[in-house]
């Protein structure tokens, strides 16, 4: 269980740089096209880091009770 927790701590670190890459990409250009393409790709991947983080917590939750219930 360890390890799956791990791998979505490490996914949502990777989601989250690359978010952060286009949101200073979507600001930095002055071309609207590819603004609108930067923001639209920091929008998916915010659903992909609370899809993430959604999981991790699911799992987190559920951890702790399986624990609580074996002592």
């Amino acid at each position: 269980m360890m390890t799956v927790q791990s791998d979505l701590q490490k996914a949502i670190a990777s989601a989250q740089a690359a978010l952060g890459t286009y949101a200073t990409m979507a600001q930095s250009t002055q071309d609207q096209s590819a603004k609108n393409m930067f923001t639209t790709m920091q929008q998916d991947m915010q659903k992909h880091v609370d899809w993430l983080n959604g999981r991790l917590n699911y799992l987190n939750e559920n951890n702790t009770l399986n624990n609580q219930q074996q002592q």
